[in-house]
């Protein structure tokens, strides 16, 4: 599938404009720490507030947890190794992961690309996930279930639809795509992603683990009570991330052109341009476009791209707009809730700002 949308021309925003409407935005989120970060081609604004008192180190300079939106990195990640030819979007994970094992006839048909768009007809999780996780579903419910168990589960699935035919929201097919690439490759998952991301972006303050002390947002829960912070057992590559705005703005910056150091390397370069192509759609008059790992809608500037994410006391928004430069990083410290404003005030800067 291919689109081509033009942006309507707008007169260029002053950083002082920029700031104004962070300022804005900002007081309708309520949470102990917010920053919302804006690149327009390059040039940056940040604000950062909230209800708790600063910490030594800048809110823009700590790292926060990013949920489901880790899972650009490993589309990314992907479409990447697949630019470079070490795999193929078609390749089939089980034949990747365990060679000659027999599976369910589905489970065989489900390849890389199935396990990325949430079309692989896999569950949101596995169903042997929640009676260990219940438990201590407001503590650490990933923590208990580590990857051998997250690749046993997948090889022993029965997948309710045929590969391809149904998008479902999966944790656990984007989890089995981690560790499916790490097989194909020979290489931690960790290290695979530092290796073909997050070092060729200059993601320094990027990482999939807690850091050292002082240097990670703490998380809270709705009545402000801190959290401990995420561990996502097996499930890392659908949402272990962490990383600073800034750093988020890098990343977002890589996708839209507005980096000062574009990348060189051609297969960072077409795995980029690669994931930016909408490739599905879904819904009702088949409404909703998807790229190979973005949200994909319209907007008056032409299409904007995002993911969110939300952990036990976190939040994150990632989105860009193609066509005009613009990036929009924000993080929050409070765990979502059914008025939250965090996603929507976050959206509206990415859709509704020239």
């Amino acid at each position: 599938m291919t689109e081509v949308t033009a942006a309507p021309a707008t007169a260029p925003v002053s950083p002082a404009a920029t700031a104004r409407v962070l300022a804005e935005a900002a007081r309708a989120v309520d949470t102990p720490d917010l920053v919302l970060a804006v690149s327009r081609n390059g040039v940056r604004t940040v604000h950062t507030g909230g209800s708790a008192e600063p910490g030594p180190v800048p809110r823009e300079l700590m790292a926060y947890e990013l949920g489901s939106a880790s899972k650009p990195y490993a589309g990314l990640l992907l479409a990447r190794l697949v630019a470079q030819g070490r795999v193929r979007y078609e390749d089939r994970a089980a034949d990747l992961l365990a060679p000659g094992l027999p599976v369910h006839p589905a489970v065989r048909r489900i390849t890389l690309r199935h396990l990325l768009t949430h079309t692989s007809g896999l569950p949101g999780l596995p169903a042997d996930f929640y009676p260990q996780a219940v438990p201590r579903w407001s503590t650490d419910p990933y923590g208990g279930y580590p990857a051998d168990r997250v690749v046993r589960s997948f090889l022993r699935a029965r997948p309710r639809h045929r590969p391809g035919t149904r998008w479902r929201y999966s944790n656990f097919a984007v989890s089995v795509l981690g560790h499916t690439l790490a097989a194909a490759t020979g290489t931690p998952w960790e290290v695979l992603l530092h290796q073909q991301v997050l070092a060729p972006l200059g993601l320094d303050a990027t990482r999939v683990r807690p850091g050292p002390d002082g240097t990670d947002a703490v998380g809270h829960r709705r009545d402000g009570t801190p959290v401990p912070a995420l561990d996502t057992g097996g499930f890392t590559a659908a949402g272990a991330v962490r990383a600073t705005p800034l750093d988020l703005l890098t990343f977002l910056e890589a996708h839209t052109g507005g980096a000062a150091d574009s990348p060189t390397d051609s297969s960072l370069a077409a795995a980029l341009t690669e994931v930016t192509r909408p490739v599905l759609r879904r819904g009702w008059r088949h409404a909703h476009t998807h790229t190979l790992t973005w949200f994909h809608h319209p907007s008056p500037y032409g299409p904007v791209l995002f993911h969110a994410g939300a952990t036990l006391g976190q939040q994150a928004f990632l989105g860009f707009r193609p066509a005009t430069g613009l990036a929009v990083a924000a993080t929050a410290t409070r765990r979502v809730h059914r008025a939250d404003t965090f996603v929507a005030t976050a959206y509206g800067l990415l859709t509704e700002t020239p």
